[in-house]
């Protein structure tokens, strides 16, 4: 029984699914309400660079705050923590909900910055929830489980990835932005609810955690410490750092080289195929092992991601843009949920939030420079040399074509390659290639 709350759910994989629904319902709702938002910047400014802003706003939370809510997952009931991000994230929504409802659609839209700090607000209480989520998740299931239970958790973005923006699109038209953003507060009331009926168990504290009486700046280091005195986990570190930036840069990049040829309709189209695409990666992810080493796993997964970028980019192809983009998401739940099972396994639960929280600010640190570089050069390097007499007109442009979004796409092929590096570098690194191996797992609770 739970002190002062006997109804609680104690059961760990039941409080697991009951906390996963809960976040589904949270991650549908904010999607809907991010991709509403991001497209009515867009429609208004007709900027990539105006774009790419609204959409690092969103990363920069993450880079500046992750080991300060690393910390606290450690120091906290990561379920209160979960709790404290819910509901911090529901009233930036009603904010920007009451921003746009007292003011009309022109004056707003042309006033973007007013969104903006709402915006950091919900993104800086939304980087609480992942150290403690992925930490907990480490409580509640089964060690030999924990990469399914991490493709649940990107079967959960997948959901919202596929619903979202075919919703959105028609929502918009019937509810307009206010009604998206009533349904994002409402989604982030029933997480709320979810978490309120579970009770998660707390770590154990042992000798591997040094520092379970030092100052918060103190246990905010031991993250790095861990990581750097690791070559294996600073290897694989650096590899999934290289693949966020990649993901960050994509979907800055797929709106406008769509919407240079097609019409919003056929963008939630071909972003509702992609979601397909990371629902069936996450579905497989939950139910399919894999090799024995989950290392192999992410670096095939990888490779897929790198193809998907080349060939997607070759023609301005709504079938083909939206049968590459689903290839790519495919692959991200395989990447993710293997890499989490590895660092899930090879860190003692109680310095997860801490360890974890490092990692994910190294992984995210280019991120938000990638969103802002993203729109740079396709607005400023890649769109003028492929367009009509541009610079690369007469070599590139034979291959994928010239005029609006053909620069974009060149500049996805780019990354294509640089994905095939990332994949070269990690497995020609015996650090990384046979980490599983070499780092040894902490002993059960």
């Amino acid at each position: 029984m739970t002190p002062g709350r006997p109804w609680a759910i104690t059961h760990p994989l039941r409080a697991f699914f009951v906390t996963w629904l809960g976040q589904l319902l949270s991650l549908l709702g904010s999607r809907l309400s991010g991709f509403a938002l991001g497209l009515a910047v867009y429609q208004e400014s007709g900027s990539i660079t105006q774009f790419a802003i609204y959409s690092s706003l969103v990363l920069l939370p993450n880079l500046l705050l992750s080991p300060f809510a690393g910390a606290l997952a450690d120091r906290w009931d990561r379920r209160r923590v979960m709790l404290l991000s819910d509901m911090g994230a529901g009233v930036s929504s009603l904010l920007v909900l009451l921003l746009v409802t007292w003011h009309d659609a022109a004056f707003w839209r042309s006033h973007p910055w007013l969104i903006y700090p709402p915006v950091i607000l919900g993104a800086a209480f939304t980087t609480l929830r992942w150290p403690a989520y992925y930490a907990a998740c480490t409580l509640l299931v089964p060690r030999q489980h924990l990469g399914r239970a991490n493709a649940l958790i990107d079967l959960a973005v997948g959901v919202a990835q596929v619903a979202a923006p075919v919703l959105a699109v028609a929502l918009l038209a019937r509810i307009g932005l206010g009604g998206i953003l009533l349904i994002d507060l409402l989604s982030f009331l029933v997480s709320t609810g979810a978490l309120l009926l579970v009770r998660f168990p707390a770590p154990v504290r042992g000798e591997t955690d040094p520092t379970r009486r030092d100052s918060l700046w103190e246990e905010m280091g031991l993250g790095w410490r861990f990581i750097r005195d690791r070559p294996g986990l600073v290897g694989l570190t650096a590899f999934t750092g290289v693949f966020n930036f990649v993901i960050s840069m994509v979907p800055t990049l797929i709106t406008p080289l769509v919407l240079s040829f097609a019409d919003v309709s056929t963008l939630g189209l071909v972003q509702t195929t992609a979601g397909v695409g990371m629902l069936v990666g996450a579905v497989v992810a939950s139910v399919w092992s894999g090799p024995r080493h989950l290392i192999a796993s992410v670096l095939c997964a990888h490779l897929l991601s790198a193809l998907a970028l080349l060939v997607g980019c070759l023609r301005p192809s709504v079938p083909l843009i939206a049968v590459a983009s689903s290839v790519f998401l495919f692959s991200i739940p395989p990447i993710q949920s293997r890499a989490w099972a590895i660092w899930q396994r090879k860190v003692a639960p109680e310095l997860q939030g801490r360890v974890f929280a490092v990692r994910r600010m190294v992984t995210l640190a280019a991120s938000p420079v990638a969103s802002l570089l993203a729109g740079w050069l396709a607005d400023r390097v890649f769109e003028p040399w492929l367009a009509v007499g541009g610079a690369l007109a007469s070599t590139v442009g034979k291959l994928l074509g010239t005029g609006p979004g053909r620069g974009i796409a060149f500049l996805m092929g780019m990354l294509g390659v640089v994905c095939l590096g990332n994949v070269l570098a990690a497995w020609f690194n015996p650090r990384v290639r046979n980490l599983e191996d070499e780092l040894s797992e902490p002993a059960p609770s």
